[in-house]
């Protein structure tokens, strides 16, 4: 709507000074002559607005001149408020700062948006963390995102999945991204994007060195080739399973992101269902499942779960064995003690009372 875009044009050039006439029409998806026609709709209507040519040239407010209409509709106010990455401001200390923000926030709003967003913040809560999930270890953010915001490369101490040695790497980070409230630093390493966790950030140091971004690569961008890279890893191994109808669901919740199609509903009490797994030894986490999965094909995957069966019930049944052994021997060692000899209530046998007390 015009009205929208007359609000969006006045805002931006509170907050961003002058600003070209191509600029405004490209984040506006219009053309620059509507962008003109429509300073002259706000000239129109009092707003003290000019355009200026030349290299430099561009629209601007006259110096000094503000207004007070925040153009928050209802439901922009309550979306304000419905905090979906708490944890996020918490890890890197700006829980205080959100507070206060949402509080200046609450200020500016036109009086009949206010109770929508104050209830909004009462009724809605967003709780980024997974059920049953282990705890997330502490992060030390503060030396990271001071380097992404002070554009510093940076020099970490770094430890890889599996292994128990750091290794020390010179980055350039283009940010930080938050993934289901795991941290991770996004870097170029060698001109290429890399992910590293945040919790296996041993040490950071920011550096003076001013950081070294290929020309043209965002944080987005860099984000969006690692993401694909991770979930469109291909398959070492495709796996048919059967799962008992009614642990489906769990089944779903933990093996979700190798499915590769919904399951297939043929009837009856099992449902079948199609996995991609990295490797062949990854079929073993079907093993949690117990009875309730069963493994189709192919061979090497069945087989490859025949083993670990057997070795887990070798491990156990020497257990048992050994839980057996001390069993016979604890049983022995009371019968013995009931048919040995009487010690105290004999009378033929007495007591000796030992060594009289010191006075």
């Amino acid at each position: 709507m015009k009205s929208d875009r007359l609000l969006s044009i006045l805002l931006l050039l509170q907050t961003r000074g002058r600003v070209p006439a191509a600029e405004l029409a490209e984040r506006l998806e219009v053309s620059v002559r509507t962008i003109y026609r429509d300073i002259e709709s706000l000239s129109t209507a009092g707003v003290p607005v000019y355009a200026e040519r030349g290299r430099h040239g561009g629209i601007a407010l006259l110096p000094g001149f503000r207004t007070d209409v925040t153009g928050l509709t209802t439901d922009e106010a309550r979306a304000l408020f419905v905090l979906a990455a708490e944890g996020a401001h918490q890890a890197l200390g700006l829980d205080d700062a959100l507070g206060s923000a949402l509080r200046k926030v609450m200020a500016a709003l036109p009086a009949p948006h206010r109770p929508a967003a104050e209830l909004t913040s009462r009724r809605i809560l967003v709780d980024p963390g997974r059920w049953l999930s282990a705890p997330q270890p502490a992060v030390d953010l503060d030396t990271l995102h001071t380097a992404v915001f002070a554009d510093r490369r940076l020099r970490i101490r770094y430890r890889h999945s599996g292994e128990t040695r750091t290794r020390t790497y010179t980055v350039d980070p283009y940010g930080l991204v938050s993934k289901a409230g795991t941290w991770y630093l996004v870097a170029d390493r060698r001109r290429r994007a890399q992910l590293f966790r945040a919790d296996r950030v041993a040490a950071a140091t920011m550096l003076d060195t001013p950081v070294r971004r290929r020309d043209g690569v965002e944080l987005a961008d860099a984000w969006e080739a690692l993401r694909r890279q991770v979930e469109d890893r291909p398959a070492g191994l495709r796996v048919t399973a059967r799962v008992l109808r009614s642990r489906l669901d769990l089944f779903v919740r933990i093996m979700g992101p190798a499915l590769v199609e919904p399951p297939r509903d043929t009837g009856g009490t099992w449902v079948t269902v199609e996995l991609a797994l990295e490797e062949r030894r990854a079929v073993r986490q079907l093993l949690q499942f117990a009875t309730t999965v069963e493994v189709l094909g192919p061979a090497e995957a069945r087989a490859e779960l025949a083993r670990a069966a057997a070795s887990v019930t070798g491990l156990y049944a020497d257990a048992g064995r050994t839980e057996s052994h001390q069993g016979a021997g604890r049983e022995a060692e009371a019968q013995q003690g009931d048919s040995g000899p009487a010690t105290v209530s004999d009378p033929s046998h007495p007591v000796d009372p030992g060594p009289a007390p010191a006075p």
